[in-house]
């Protein structure tokens, strides 16, 4: 008996952050060699065109990107293709898993988590794709404020590194990119400083001046020089940052 092979599933992957996106390409090659991305979308607006085209029948998609969000694709595609969220916010994921018609990849992705989800998401291949528009609507009031970001894309010599928000003790404005600043060393963005502001929760990250951005719990505490300006000491390094008195009423009551 001649046996016919099995037909690759095909897929989309769908994420606005290259490091992130190989990487996950890389994990599923590993995991599911049988799983054909047919394509890679870097926006949502990106990723409908890309479904129309290759008709996947399964779809990764980060929840946050650029314009049209993951939630925005999810509803266009719902009912023609199975989809796994991928996202750095638990209340993101918890409904969505919760809901069963849906998985997720959570980031920072861990390979044993991304196996549990494939896993799950090929015995789900065999029933049709699900619709699922009270998931949906949830998620769309969960995510009605751009969540904070959680990691980031950085540029040390030639290459490129990610590091979580909370491994930053301070952002500083430098020309045209933003340096990074860790207790290990320090690294660049292409993002301005005030593009930074808006997406850093401001209960972790206090602006100090027009050119910097401190994680409060990186504050070992405050002092004064013999002119009273007001400089930031920091825990895990020597740098001692200057407080505009723009901002200096935040640290009035250490």
């Amino acid at each position: 008996m001649i046996s016919t092979p099995t037909r690759p599933t095909t897929a989309i992957l769908a994420e606005d952050e290259s490091v992130l996106r190989d990487e996950l390409r890389q994990l599923l090659g590993e995991l599911w060699p049988e799983l054909q991305i047919v394509a890679e979308a870097s926006n949502g607006l990106e990723a409908i065109g890309l479904f129309e085209r290759e008709r996947p029948e399964l779809m990764f998609l980060d929840i946050v990107m650029p314009g049209v969000s993951g939630v925005d694709v999810a509803q266009h595609v719902q009912g023609r293709c199975h989809v796994v969220f991928i996202t750095a916010h638990d209340a993101y994921a918890v409904a969505a898993f919760d809901a069963g018609a849906l998985d997720y990849v959570l980031k920072p992705i861990d390979p044993a988590r991304l196996a549990a989800s494939v896993a799950r998401t090929r015995l789900r291949l065999g029933s049709p794709p699900p619709r699922f528009e009270a998931l949906l609507r949830d998620l769309v009031q969960r995510g009605a404020a751009r969540p904070y970001l959680r990691w980031l894309n950085v540029s040390v010599g030639q290459g490129l590194q990610v590091v979580t928000v909370d491994e930053v003790l301070y952002f500083q404005a430098d020309t045209k990119y933003t340096r990074v600043v860790t207790a290990d060393g320090e690294a660049l963005m292409r993002k301005t400083l005030k593009e930074l502001q808006d997406e850093l929760d401001p209960g972790s990250f206090w602006t100090i001046h027009r050119s910097t951005i401190v994680n409060a719990s990186a504050i070992a505490g405050v002092v004064r020089d013999l002119r009273g300006r007001l400089y930031v000491r920091l825990r895990q390094r020597d740098d001692r940052l200057i407080v505009s008195e723009t901002y200096a009423h935040v640290f009035r009551q250490m």
